[in-house]
């Protein structure tokens, strides 16, 4: 399953606004969007401000705070440790996911590809399950071969998977029960979920956030300078402050 580069991908079209895309940034770090994974394109920033990069540059990196969740090979991840001194894609979704999960990840996969190997080892993408229950590793593992074989699937307890999104600003993931009645869920529940890519630099700092939406193109222009050129591609230099960690253990 592969995203086209030559259409928009998001549901609707959003004015990208140059001039409020920091402040957007950090009102949607603030509350979240959650709407099983869509945003409707509110959120889809054309340009950086700060660094000509397509993503949001967020007015206050943060660091990347330290969680541990099951991989879909059963052994645990140490999120900080694992991902150290490289370009860090997070993205918390469920593989029963309609629209923007499937989206995401395809054209993240097809961007991924293009990239020079020697790039992509620079590069980690990581896919948390907003739904264990249904989420076992054997599906997680699957699901995620369908956009790159490389891309990490973690698994943990919706409370800790909620703890970790919140501690990034965004909203806990919801479960609707609607179309399987009340009590236990059944497999025709949703999950809403926060829909954007969270990008942490070389450095260890959160400093860029991707709606969905984002072209394949721009992914490919992006990824491509952040794993050269490191965090100074968002900051210009190699310094970078300090922020407060998240952590949901």
């Amino acid at each position: 399953m592969r995203a086209s580069d030559e259409s928009p991908i998001a549901i609707r079209r959003g004015a990208g606004v140059r001039s409020v895309l920091p402040l957007l940034a950090a009102a949607l770090l603030a509350s979240g969007v959650a709407a099983c994974g869509d945003d409707g394109g509110r959120g889809r920033p054309s340009a950086s401000l700060d660094s000509g990069l397509h993503g949001a540059v967020l007015p206050e990196a943060r660091l990347k705070g330290d969680f541990t969740l099951t991989a879909t090979d059963g052994e645990p991840y140490d999120f900080r440790r694992e991902t150290e001194g490289e370009v860090a894609l997070l993205f918390f979704g469920y593989t029963h996911c309609p629209n923007a999960c499937p989206v995401q990840m395809a054209t993240l996969g097809a961007a991924y590809e293009k990239l020079p190997m020697e790039l992509q080892q620079r590069v980690e993408v990581v896919f948390v399950s907003t739904d264990p229950a249904r989420d076992t590793l054997p599906r997680l593992r699957s699901w995620l071969d369908n956009f790159s074989e490389s891309f990490v699937g973690l698994r943990g307890s919706r409370d800790q998977v909620n703890r970790i999104m919140q501690g990034y600003g965004l909203p806990p993931a919801q479960i609707d029960t609607t179309a399987s009645g009340p009590g236990e869920p059944g497999d025709g529940y949703t999950v809403g979920h926060a829909a954007h890519v969270l990008v942490f630099t070389p450095d260890g700092r959160l400093r860029l956030m991707y709606p969905t939406g984002t072209r394949q193109r721009a992914w490919v222009e992006d990824l491509r300078a952040l794993a050269r050129e490191g965090t100074a591609a968002v900051t210009g230099a190699a310094n970078a402050p300090s922020g407060s960690a998240p952590g949901g253990g």
